[in-house]
């Protein structure tokens, strides 16, 4: 295969040498299709040979690597380009597909998805405007109405995003749209009145979006959780009317189907009750249990979706899709009006407004320029079918279950709570040990787990507290392969305390 470096230059119409660009044309298409053929050589290889979800992160080491590169000297060629990228990227990579990464809300993916997200960057479609993607536009715009017709909206809307964070951004946009509409007072009047509630559980880009959309410093108010972690409904309803009686005015109400720390479900139905006795606007967000809408067993655990006005999903955190591919959905099409705003040379008004207005999927998009992230989910339910891909949540959710039951019978490793869905939170507490050194042990070990590269657990902190964390999402894991990982998390543990006890001075022993 001719590379960059030493491809013989092209005949231009005129006869004379046109110059070597690499791009993806008819020309080089033997070309392309050799680089992919490399490329997903040494990927294969990988994934077939790595014993671990990394190589251990030594920080200096990769600096070093990727500093020595020389980014401003003359091409190498491609096959000596994509080699080095192999070497540097996928060398020293995580692997989210090993049993022995159980950290973050990341998942292995899953064969049509990954072989779709190849042609969709080969094509390069932008789906911003129709006349720049035809057929992609509509192919997105019927898996919005699935996702909605999955919540319950039966006239249901919405677009692509890249993720939870742009999807929470945008509901609560809409949400402050809708808020000015109703207000009969001017913007910067508004503005410091408006509240948006959730519990301190809900992530943490509903209190960045507030800032962004500029909103008073107090305008999240946290909503008191119950005893499991989920918002309390009561608790709501006081807030709610405490806020009116002093004059604030409730904006968004937003609930989370899914904690990132604890995978817990607020109770929809009653919250969606509180939230219409005070005209604010229900956002769910189901960035991790959006899945849960194909789930054949545990489908009932989001009932009370459908009551929301908008509703945040990743395919890429539970149907198993490669990143990016998320979606907001809305319930009132109407309300994605506030988005739109019109410009002549790329969505003009007045086309817009025509009877037979082409579908430019900008007019409902924060972003412009937009990958057909779509192809990947549509493909994998075309391969799939959408109930295999709700087994494989479910499978994720039963695992946590079996995780769960298996910590609550070690006397080392202590369980907290209950989930909803499939992270587990632990700490290493052996029989003796007391608070202070628990407290400060549990960090101490993911970062060796972390650094020896053999596992990866994530940690958290719920009420002042340190735990670790197990983020469930492979549905292939098995319970020995997660038995495996708190053998780890244990011996870990018991050598911190090996290692302090005889650095202690001896009379302390």
């Amino acid at each position: 295969m001719a590379s960059l470096a030493t491809r013989p230059a092209a005949s231009a119409p005129d006869g004379t040498a046109a110059a070597e660009t690499g791009l993806l044309t008819a020309r080089t298409a033997d070309a392309y299709q050799d680089l992919l053929d490399q490329v997903t050589r040494d990927v294969a290889e990988r994934l077939r040979t790595v014993r671990a979800p990394s190589v251990g992160p030594d920080r200096r080491r990769l600096e070093q690597l990727v500093e020595g590169v020389d980014l401003d000297g003359p091409g190498v060629g491609d096959t000596a380009a994509l080699t080095e990228a192999d070497s540097l990227y996928a060398g020293n990579a995580v692997w989210f597909h090993h049993p022995s990464y159980l950290a973050h809300l990341n998942c292995p993916v899953v064969l049509p998805a990954v072989a779709a997200e190849a042609m969709l960057a080969a094509i390069n479609t932008s789906v911003d405007t129709y006349d720049q993607s035809l057929v992609a536009t509509l192919m997105e715009q019927r898996l919005v109405r699935w996702t909605a017709e999955r919540i319950g909206f039966t006239a249901g809307d919405g677009v692509f995003t890249s993720g939870g964070t742009q999807s929470n951004l945008q509901a609560l946009f809409l949400a402050r749209s809708r808020a000015e509409r109703a207000a009969d007072e001017d913007r910067a009047a508004l503005l410091p009145r408006l509240r948006v509630l959730a519990t301190d559980a809900a992530h943490f880009s509903v209190t960045r979006s507030a800032r962004l959309l500029g909103l008073s410093e107090n305008a999240v108010v946290a909503v008191p959780a119950d005893a499991a972690g989920r918002m309390d409904a009561a608790a709501l309803r006081e807030a709610l009317t405490a806020l009116a009686a002093a004059g604030a005015l409730p904006m968004a109400i937003v609930a989370t189907a899914g904690t990132t720390d604890r995978g817990l479900i607020d109770p929809l139905p009653e919250i969606a009750q509180a939230t219409r006795a005070h005209g604010a606007w229900l956002h769910v967000d189901a960035a991790y249990g959006g899945g849960l809408l194909l789930s054949r067993t545990r489908r009932h655990l989001l009932d009370g979706i459908e009551h929301a006005d908008s509703v945040t999903v990743d395919y890429h955190k539970t149907c198993f899709q490669p990143v990016s591919s998320s979606a907001l959905i809305v319930r009132e099409r109407a309300d994605l009006a506030a988005t739109a705003h019109h410009a002549d040379y790329l969505n003009p008004a007045a086309e817009a407004a025509s009877e037979d207005a082409e579908p430019n999927q900008v007019d409902k998009s924060l972003q412009t320029t937009r990958r057909f992230d779509a192809l990947k989910l549509w493909t994998t339910l075309r391969s799939l079918g959408p109930d295999a891909i709700g087994d494989m949540v479910d499978a994720c959710c039963d695992l946590a279950a079996e995780v769960r039951e298996l910590l609550a019978e070690d006397p080392d490793l202590h369980v907290l709570g209950t989930t909803d869905l499939s992270t587990v939170l632990f700490r290493f507490r052996p029989d003796g040990l007391d608070d202070a050194r628990t407290d400060a042990l549990q960090p101490l070990i993911r970062r060796i787990l972390f650094h020896s590269g053999r596992a990866m657990v994530a940690r958290t902190t719920i009420d002042g507290t340190p735990w670790l964390k197990l983020t469930l999402l492979n549905p292939e894991t098995t319970l020995l392969d997660v038995a495996a990982v708190l053998d780890l998390v244990r011996a870990t543990g018991r050598g911190l305390l090996a290692g302090s006890r005889l650095a202690a001075p001896e009379e302390t022993r």
